[in-house]
């Protein structure tokens, strides 16, 4: 095992004791003592762990690189089929001779009879002298090349008199788009070497042979300033991610990291610093008004768009894709510093305390209020990262992109799973009060839930209403609501507040879905009295937390029958199988609105540590993981730690999120039908799978 994976391994699947302690081997064979070296030297190991999701390329990627010889020794130079193109024109010895006068010949000749070829002669041409130019140091004679290249590749594409000779099918066809994404790239790496590169601005660009105007707009949720700097998505290479999710069409894929706006917001924390965006990046030329041709623009549009948001753009009245990466801008932020401070996984098992000021929801996308929210929320000894292969793909797809939002929680593993679960009520309630106070934003009440393991039971909570009966597990005194309970209680308000709320559960009327994965709905054989043992002495819960319940059980002492609860219990006492909690959780009353879906893994061929012989995915028993009030369940072949990783989980995810889509779009039809009065129209119109954006 690499340390790479260890980081984000799962207490129980790493220390591999589950079914060895149930057999009894490691009881007779292990002293407590050296099982407790053991996972000290899991715990380091993992504490040293790193993850590299991203890696700079030596050469950046350039899909023009193999045809234009731009990287070898004698390069940079002309492609075969232009230089047939200058041999038909007798333009050859011309270009060898004097390339500018050869240049301005091709744009007499085209001016006079438009030529898809001489079109794109031209725009090659100018590319690779704009390359000359740039090795040899000349920016400016560079930059009047790239942009010769861009707008002659845009009229080649666009003009109107080319219509009838202009083949899609034709590879120069495709060569064409090429050219005129990496004249775009380079012409931005050459701005923003000068830091000229700022939307909202309008900059003249003056060479000795022309000058161009170009105006910068942003189409989408950001405002001009949003972002602090610009990184190119070819300089990079993903590392850690399984895919690569990518678009073809025109425009330059950018990595755009965040500024952190100055001024106090309550919406700032949650988006985390340095965060980093998709963004595209296309230059429209404005046709010119005295007759000549787009190649001769001297006006252009440079706009930023939000691939999340539009995949293809109304373009000279011709609809176009957008070249687009959603992953490497993705993995750019998993490799910053800041989210790296912000995601450690051992901290939150063994000193809970240290990430309550971390704790709670975040954000990796602009808020929209239009979209629904996909919360998801990790499992023990974990962190939201290992979320990013089920985020990248999801969102991957249009359909999925352009109806739902993605956010994260992260919690201190360590503490018991209830604690979390009343955390996160506390924290959604936080969220909508900072992003819809006026409880306007309608997709907010459609949220899904999606729960990794210990995730799955904080998640399944906020869905239940548990009466008085969490009340008495630790009471013989009755308390039949919340504020029946404070009245018998003696201390601090704060105190007392903690605790009911911790002990009487309301479903929220945010959440309509809850996805549990690999999670033990009837606890895990993991949680025996070996590993709650080492547990307590591992696992250090906030003092806040322990003396809050020592003091209500003090100043109480003939209320409380069951204090263990209050002041003892970690994570792993919490997953015990005889916990009095889950039978409370099994038989509590849910919101009747919301509806259930579970994915189980069960190892086809366990290995002997996982234990033959049994159902369950190395962790989890299949008997703790089914549940009989689900719309469905899945059995997949994958071990605990990784079966929110592999495809057939994320696929299945993908269709209960169309299925909600689907279910929630019947009730509106069925909603306007009631208030029109009339029949459903079957040919009703539906939102398309990828938004389409029209300047």
């Amino acid at each position: 095992m690499t340390h790479r994976e260890v980081h984000s391994i799962d207490l129980a699947n790493g220390l591999g004791l589950n079914h060895l302690v149930r057999g009894g081997g490691l009881r007779r064979s292990c002293k407590p003592v050296s099982m407790f070296c053991t996972i000290l030297v899991a715990l380091i190991l993992t504490g040293c762990g790193t993850t590299t999701y991203l890696s700079p390329r030596a050469v950046r990627e350039n899909p023009l690189a193999t045809t234009l010889q731009l990287v070898g020794p004698k390069g940079p130079t002309i492609s075969e089929r232009t230089q047939n193109t200058l041999k038909r024109f007798d333009l050859a010895d011309r270009y060898q001779e004097n390339s500018e006068l050869c240049f301005e010949h091709i744009r007499q000749r085209v001016s006079e009879h438009p030529d898809a070829d001489l079109i794109y002669a031209l725009s090659e041409l100018s590319y690779v002298e704009g390359k000359k130019a740039e090795r040899a140091g000349e920016f400016s004679d560079a930059l009047n090349h790239y942009g010769i290249s861009l707008t002659n590749s845009y009229d080649y594409l666009f003009s109107d008199d080319l219509e009838n000779t202009r083949n899609v099918y034709d590879p120069q066809f495709r060569a064409v788009c090429d050219l005129y994404n990496e004249s775009l790239e380079d012409t931005l790496r050459l701005l923003c070497r000068e830091n000229r590169l700022e939307p909202g601005q309008t900059y003249t660009i003056e060479t000795p042979q022309r000058k161009f105007v170009v105006r910068t707009e942003m189409r989408g949720q950001w405002r001009p300033d949003e972002f602090e700097r610009y990184e190119f998505v070819s300089d990079y290479e993903i590392q850690k991610l399984r895919n690569r999710h990518t678009t073809y069409g025109l425009g330059v894929p950018l990595i755009a990291v965040r500024r952190t706006p100055e001024g106090a917001d309550d919406r700032e924390k949650y988006y985390a610093k340095g965060l980093s965006y998709s963004v595209t990046a296309l230059m429209r030329c404005i046709e010119p008004t005295d007759g000549t041709r787009a190649g001769e623009s001297a006006t252009c549009v440079l706009e930023f768009f939000d691939p999340l948001t539009a995949n293809q753009i109304l373009l000279a009245n011709q609809w176009v894709p957008l070249e687009t990466d959603l992953s490497t801008p993705l993995a750019f932020f998993l490799d910053s510093p800041e989210f790296r401070k912000r995601n450690q996984a051992t901290e939150g098992l063994i000193k809970p305390h240290r990430v309550q000021g971390k704790r709670g929801l975040y954000m990796l996308e602009p808020y929209d209020p239009t979209r629904i929210p996909v919360l998801m929320v990790h499992g023990l000894w974990s962190i939201p990262m290992t979320w990013m292969d089920m985020f990248n793909d999801l969102r991957s797809f249009p359909e999925i992109r352009e109806r739902y939002q993605f956010w994260f929680y992260l919690y201190p593993s360590g503490q018991p799973f209830w604690i979390s679960a009343t955390q996160l009520r506390k924290d959604l309630t936080a969220m909508r009060d900072a992003f819809d106070p006026g409880r306007r934003d309608h997709a907010l009440d459609q949220m899904v839930l999606v729960g990794h393991s210990m995730g799955g039971l904080v998640s399944r909570m906020q869905t239940i209403d548990s009466g008085d009966e969490f009340w008495e597990i630790v009471s013989d005194v009755p308390a039949a609501s919340p504020e029946e309970a404070l009245s018998k209680l003696k201390g601090p308000d704060e105190d007392r507040h903690k605790l009911v709320s911790t002990l009487f559960f309301r479903p929220s009327h945010s959440v309509r879905r809850v996805i549990t994965i690999g999670t033990p709905h009837r606890g895990s054989e993991f949680a025996n009295d070996l590993t709650r043992w080492l547990a307590r002495k591992i696992i250090r819960l906030p003092k806040m937390t322990t003396n809050t319940g020592r003091r209500l059980a003090a100043q109480n002492p003939n209320v409380f029958k069951d204090t263990s609860l209050l002041t003892v219990a970690n994570a792993i006492d919490s997953l015990a199988p005889d916990s009095p909690i889950f039978p409370v959780m099994m038989r509590a009353k849910r919101a009747p609105d919301v509806k259930y879906h579970n994915i189980i893994g069960v190892l086809e061929s366990p290995s002997f540590i996982s234990g033959r012989g049994i159902r369950s995915d190395g962790v989890v028993d299949y008997n703790s993981a089914t549940m009989d009030d689900v719309e469905s369940e899945l059995v997949v072949n994958a071990p605990h730690t990784t079966i929110h990783m592999i495809s057939k989980t994320i696929f299945e995810v993908r269709r209960i999120l169309l299925e909600h889509l689907h279910e929630l779009d019947a009730d509106d039809r069925v909603a306007q039908n009631i208030r029109a009065g009339g029949p459903t129209n079957d040919h009703t119109q539906n939102r398309t799978a990828s938004t389409i954006v029209e300047h």
